[in-house]
This record gives C-alpha cells, structure tokens and sequence, in this order.
C-alpha cells in the first residue's frame, strides 16, 4: 500500500505542507531518543559554546560508531523527503523547519519569519541535539564526553537568504538519524531575549523518523520501505524501544514519542525507514503498576514474536518482520455445514509428545505432530478437530492463562523459530483441509497469565480489581479490547485459515466493566454480525478455568451463536449411573429444545460427556469417592483398578453407552483425546494430571473395539443424516416415545430407568443430503439403565420391512454393532434388553 501525503492544519498553527515520510509537529514540550554506545564527531567549524560568524550552513557528515552491531548501517539512496513543520511564537510570529533526505543526508533548513519588538539587532539560533534525556544535549566533538548540557549547545547567527529570509541551514549524515533537534531564538534587541514556542517550550523537530498513522494497530510495513508502529495506551509517555541485537539486555534506540507528533487520541503512532538494522522491538510505558515503565512492553498486536534471554531476564519482544508467506494454493476449505460436523478434542503437545508416536523429537508435541498423525482421526471417522488453547500462555497456570493473542506459542514448533511454527502451522490446516477435515480453535479471551504486558501499557485493558476474584480479568467489553479480539480472531481466520472458535470462560463475555452481566454485551453482538466471523463457527463454552466448573447462563446468540452443551454432559451421566430422569435424556436427546429452540437447533448443541478436565471417560466408570462426586461418576461397583470381571464387563459396557448416546443424539458429538484408548489419571480432576496420548495403547484389545465403534458411530450418524444430523428439531408426528410395552413412557415415574423411542422417516426424501444412498427405514433406540433385564416390545412394521440390531451394547465384540444389521431370530416383536445398555434397530425392507 502506498503511503499519500497528508495535509495537515490547526487553527492556532496555521496550514502545513505534506510529507510522504513525516507528519507535521505542532511545537510540543522536547521528547527522547537514545542510542546506546554512540559518539559521533563533527566536521567542525564550530566553537563550543560559541559563535559561528562564517555562514548559515553547517555541515555534520562524519560520526564515529562504537561498539554497536550499527556499524555497518548501509544507507539507500532513496528519492527526497521533505517535512515542514511551522511553529507560533511566544511573541508572534513564526517559525517553520523544514527537513529534506537527500540521498545519504538530512538536511534542516530553518527559516523565521518577522518577530514583533525586533530590530536591526542580530538573531540567533541556539541549537542542540538529543536522543536521551531533552535536557542533556548529545556532544559535538567526539574527544569530549561533557554531560554539562551547556557544553553542547550551539549558536549560530541567522543570515538573510537571497529572497531576505532569515535562514539557517544544517546537514546531517543520514546513518546519524533518528534523533531530534532542539531549538530556542536569541536576540538583544527583543524584549524577551530567549525566544521560545507558544507553550514555552523549544521547538523541537525530528529528524529520521516521522508521525506514521494511528491504524492498522500494531505493525505495517508499506511500499516506502517504511514500517510504520501504532500502539494504543492512555500513558503520559510512550518509549518505542529498538533492539539490534537479540542478546543485548537493553535497547539499541530508544525513542520517546512525541504526544503532539506521535499520538491520536490515545493511540502512539511512529514512521521509521526500514533500512535500520533492528530485529525487534517493545514499548515502555509511564503509566501502570509503580516500575513497570523499568520494563519493555511486548506489543500486544505482534505477529511475530520471539523471547530474548533466559531467567529473570527473559522478555518477550515483537521482530521486525512481516509475516512468512505461506502457498496455500489448491487448498479445499471443507466449509461443512453446522450440522455435520463430529469433533475431536486434542491438546497439541500431547497428542504427539509421548516417545510411543515414533515422530522425531524436534516434532513430536507439535504441529507437525498433528498431520503426521492424519490417518489417526480417518480411522476415528471425525471430520473437524478442536485444539486447545494454542496462544503463548502462563507455564505455571497452563495454556487457558494465556499472555498473548496474536501468534501461537514457541512449544508447538520444531525450532522454536516463530517463522517456522507459524508455517508449521498453516501447513496443518491446509493438509487437515485437503482430506476433509475442518480446524476449530478453543480461545481464551476473558483473562490473562500473571505478569502480562497489557497490565503495563493500560489498566482498562482489565476490570476493576476490587468487582472481580480475579485480578487478570480482561475488560471484554470496553472498545479497545474489544477491537484486539475481533482483530485477533480476523488475523487467525484469515492469515491461518482457522474454521472456527470455541470461547472458554464464555459467560465472563458478557460482562461490563463491574463485572456485572450484560442484557446486550457488545462483543458478543459483533462477532455474531462481523462480515467475516459471522461465516465461521462460533462456540460459546462456559467452562471457567479458575473454579473448573461449567456457569450456568443464558447466553445471547443472535441465532448465530453454538454452545458447549454443559447439561447434556450432566443428563447422559445422571441416567447411566441410575439416578437421572428420562425426561431430561429425552430432551438432551432430540437436541436440547429447552436450550437452543428460538431460531437456533439442535445443530448449535455442541454434545460431550468428558473434557480435559475432570474425569476422563475410563475413570468415570472406575471411580465415584467423595473426592469426585461433583463428576456423576459410578465406578460399577468396585473404586478403582480392579481384576473382577463383572465389574471390567460392566465398565465396558458403560462406556460404550456413553459413546452410543453421545453418538445418536441430535446436535454435534465432541470427543476428548486418549477417550479412545482407555485414557486414566487415577481419579485426578487436575488438568496438570493429563498425560499425552500413549500410541501404544492404540494396539490394545480395548482400543481396538472402541475404535471401531467409533467409526461405525461416526458412519452411522452421517448415513442417517435425516435423522441423526439435522440443522432442526424433528416434528413432533416423525419422533415417538414408548416404554417397555410401546405405552407411553412414565415421564413422572422418578424411579423409572427405561425410555425407548422410534425416528420416523420422512417418505418424501429420495436422497439423504450426506450423499449417502437413499436411508433406509425408521430407527427404534432403547435406553437402560436399571439393574436388571428388560424386555422391550418393538414397533410394529408393514410387511415387507423387518428390524434389524444395528447395536446391542450388552453384547461381546466384535458382536455389539453392525454395519449390516443383524436380523431378529424368528421374526421376534420383543427384544431382551440387558441391563445397563442401550439398543438400535433400524426397518429394512425385505
């Protein structure tokens, strides 16, 4: 993008000319710039201290660099640039400076115009340069080291130019910028004999950098060779911090911006030549907690981010650079409907960490980890994935503590190189979307770590510590953090082709500054209705990582919004365990009407019976103590590991009906990694607990059955898509409800174990939308959970169509589903259900 002059004016001010490279200062207070470990020496004509009598030009072409990786500064030759700045005086008049780079100098040109009291008396300019502090001027002579201000002052009369101007003009080597020029008017004859701006201030103009732009936030780099930095902080005082060198402990440039020149509002804004030889760069701010301005801030709109040092000394810093370009030519976005998706829940280090995944140890716990393990969710049949949190997080407190948004963290690549994670990373979607599978993002957005820049640069990034339990509660719904999340989620969506977002802690999303909930939280509203999120999927789960439970809220969804469906979880355990009601299994079931009617369906329940935290599914049927009672858990009649085989056989049999519910329910199934394999953490609900995925296991007997299980679930639910995968509730004549007898269920019955239900068919369709051949006939699902027996009566078909068992959960392997269906023995109207089991027959015709 182009850079176009801007043309600026005040009404105190005047009008001022326009510049490709700077913005025009209105005369504020002096500002710093540092450069560590430079001395530089004038080609002099000058005394210090004293008068220059031979003309109005001084030329300032040599400097000397010392011990900073700079040396080697190559200046190009670039076209002139010219900014004009003009400022009022204290006792009228004007003063304009104009800067011009020609090639491989800077050229200052001041000029003044008629002052009011002055006479034929001699006017002088009393000038110095700064980068550090604007009271203690840079020496002139490299053979001094003077600190005195005084000593580096120089004088230099105004002479009339040939159009009776009053000018002077300086020449400065380019390699010397950025730095500013300090200026102040002398004269004996005038009234007032030091002359200063209308604030009664210097009047200080930069040279080597400019305003820059207050948007897009964070990092542009423009077609000028030109990288311009915007950053938002209510602060009195703002320092953009350059480093040259990746391991030196302090900045090799430090500007302090300018709020005249360098601020809109309360945005910071700079425009430095991309030539400079900086690899990175912060920010310091004034404002905060007591000494945080000792420390350098990372910009939290950084791209590309990397952490210099180690220890107490380690900090995390943006790099000047543009993000990698990435070939996503021949990419296949799936683009499935809501409705269609079966997700899989990994974390991204352990999924591939354990030695068992047999990938490389640079890769292994990576994204790479993630495509090299493909074949994995084919042979699961999953079409989506759902990774945790991936942002940089808090090591103490885990990837929900994140401290960054932008750019995933350094553990998930095989470097640590942020350009190769990012590329890592890309080329896991792309390969995950050429074989059909759609990438889902969990995102923490409603807190932080300990420690995190945002606190540093502006405390409204946080709510009000006293409202709140926690200290590090993001302000969601104030503007600018609301800006920085929708940006984020653009940035991933369109730089990373993600498919979607599932928001934890999303109750904490609707709350206002106080912490109290919103009728109408703004954030909540734009992503629903942005031009881009709105055409991805957005998941609201209310899992709070500080209690580790799951809120309770009615959240507002604009018909937009999915939802983490925390009381399917709940319902399905209560009634395998004995003790929920078949109501609300039937409501869960047919898609949680009480939830998601009201211009959503079934499709936005987004269903799950174990997460990564809590129980895992081996241990939900394994362990039921006090220490776990908040799980639902049963442990089937023995706490922990145990060699009884009644109990193994019964915690077998539990799983798979958790499986089957979670499976043939309305809404989008959600398994957790290592569920597959028989994953246990001995009873512990603690995240830390979790243990990467031990491939091995995969080999296993039991792997092997639930695996396949899966799969057939998997294939079952997209070949009934009619019924299984539907974006709305069924009507009310296709669904019917029967007890053991085909009479109604005893819904009022709270000792009633037993529910069965038969999905008609809709005769009109020709053709299921999965693209499976037309779906054969009507589904008949049975539910026990009692402890005994149970014989179950079947609907009654037409004559040329008979039930077929798809699965008896009840039965050994590899018996207990078919793809087929298995016909019933001697035409049978009633079936003996087991205990603790569930059933599916499907009408086939003859």
């Amino acid at each position: 993008m182009t850079m176009l002059p801007v043309q600026y004016a005040c009404p105190s001010c005047g009008a001022f000319e326009s510049s490709d490279l700077f913005a025009v200062n209105f005369g504020k207070n002096v500002r710093r710039v540092t450069r560590d470990l430079v001395k530089f020496d004038l080609k002099q004509k000058i005394v210090k201290g004293g008068l220059m009598k031979s003309g109005g030009r001084i030329s300032l072409e040599h400097h000397v660099m010392k011990a900073l990786a700079t040396s080697d500064v190559s200046v190009v030759r670039t076209t002139e640039k010219v900014a004009s700045y003009r400022f009022r005086t204290e006792i009228g008049g004007q003063l304009k400076v104009v800067v011009r780079k020609k090639n491989n100098k800077y050229e200052v040109h001041v000029e003044v115009s008629t002052l009011h009291g002055e006479g034929d008396g001699e006017l002088i300019m009393s000038w110095g340069l700064f980068r550090s502090e604007s009271s203690i001027f840079m020496p002139l002579n490299f053979q001094q080291s003077s600190t005195d201000s005084k000593d580096n002052v120089v004088e230099t009369p105004f002479i009339k130019n040939s159009g009776g101007q009053l000018t002077v003009v300086l020449d400065f080597d380019a390699s010397l910028a950025p730095f500013y020029v300090s200026i102040l008017l002398k004269s004996s004859n005038l009234k007032i004999p030091t002359i200063k701006s209308h604030r009664k201030t210097n009047f200080v103009v930069p040279v080597g950098f400019g305003s820059g732009r207050p948007f897009p936030l964070g990092l542009s780099f423009l077609d000028n060779r030109s990288i311009n930095f915007a950053f938002f902080s209510s602060s009195e005082s703002v320092v953009l911090c350059l480093y040259s060198d990746t391991t030196a402990d302090k900045p090799a440039l430090e500007i302090d911006l300018d709020p005249y020149v360098n601020r809109s509002g309360y945005i910071w804004h700079a425009l430095i030549e991309n030539s400079l030889p900086f690899v990175s760069y912060g920010y310091r701010c004034s404002s905060g907690i007591a000494n945080r301005r000792k420390h350098v801030l990372l910009d939290p709109y950084a791209k590309v981010i990397k952490d210099f040092g180690v220890g107490l000394t380690r900090k995390w810093l943006g790099k000047l650079c543009e993000e990698p370009p990435f070939d996503w030519a021949g990419e296949f976005r799936p683009s499935l409907p809501l409705e269609k998706l079966i997700v899989y829940r990994l974390n991204v280090t352990r999924f591939t960490k354990d030695k068992s995944s047999k990938l490389p140890a640079n890769a292994a716990g990576s994204f790479y980890g993630i495509y090299e393990k493909l074949h994995h969710f084919k042979d699961l049949g999953v079409n989506a994935v759902l990774l945790e949190p991936i942002f940089p997080f808090d090591e103490q407190k885990g990837p929900y503590f994140p401290w960054h948004f932008f750019s995933p963290g350094s553990s998930y690549g095989p470097s640590g190189d942020p350009k190769v994670i990012a590329k890592s990373m890309k080329e896991m979607v792309k390969k995950l979307h050429a074989s059909g599978i759609e990438v889902l993002l969990e995102v923490v957005f409603t807190h932080t770590g300990e420690d995190v820049a945002l606190r540093g640069i502006d405390d409204s990034y946080y709510h009000a510590e006293e409202d709140l339990k926690s200290e590090n509660m993001l302000n969601c719904n104030y503007p600018v953090v609301q800006q920085m999340i929708l940006e984020s989620l653009r940035h991933w969506v369109v730089e990373y082709h993600i498919d979607g977002f599932c928001f934890i802690n999303a109750s904490s999303l609707l709350r206002d500054k106080h912490g109290e909930f919103l009728s109408r939280p703004t954030l909540v509203e734009a992503i629903a209705f942005d031009p881009l999120l709105s055409k991805i999927k957005i998941i609201a789960d209310s899992w709070d990582p500080h209690d580790m439970e799951t809120k309770e809220v009615v959240f507002p969804h604009w018909k937009r919004w999915a939802e983490m469906n925390g009381n399917f979880c709940v319902d399905a355990r209560k009634f395998l365990r004995g003790r929920g009601s078949i109501s609300s299994l039937a409501t869960r079931f047919c898609g949680s009407g009480d939830m998601f009617l009201g211009g959503r369906g079934p499709a936005f329940s987004f269903n799950f019976i174990t997460r990564n935290v809590g129980l895992t599914m081996t241990d939900l049927v394994s362990f039921s103590s006090e220490e776990v009672a908040s799980q639902l858990s049963w442990n089937c009649g023995e706490e922990g590991p145990t060699n009884k085989t009644s109990v193994l056989e019964r915690r077998l049999k539990q799983i798979r009906n958790f499986l089957f519910i979670l499976f043939i329910s309305l809404g989008v199934p959600v398994l957790n990694m290592g569920d597959e394999c028989g994953q246990s953490c001995a009873g512990s609900l603690a995240y830390a607990d979790r243990k990467p995925l031990d491939w091995n296991s995969l080999r296993s007997g039991f792997s092997i059955q639930i695996t396949q299980f899966i799969s057939f679930l998997c294939s079952l639910k997209m070949r009934r898509s009619d019924l299984l995968q539907r974006k709305s509730f069924l009507e009310q004549d296709k669904i019917e409800w029967h007890g053991t007898d085909l009479s109604p269920p005893k819904w009022d019955d709270t000792l009633s174990k037993f529910v069965a239900v038969t999905l008609k068919v809709d005769e009109k369709l020709s053709q299921s939308t999965s693209g499976f051949p037309k779906p054969s006939g009507d589904l008949f699902v049975a539910f026990n959970s009692a402890n005994q027996s149970e014989e179950v009566a079947l609907p009654p078909l037409p004559d040329n169509s008979a039930w077929v068992r798809l699965v008896d959960t009840a039965l050994p392997f590899p018996g207990f589903f078919s793809v087929d269906g298995v016909p019933l023995e001697d035409d049978l109207s009633t079936y003996e259900m087991k205990s603790h089991s569930c059933v599916l027959f499907e009408a086939q015709s003859l």
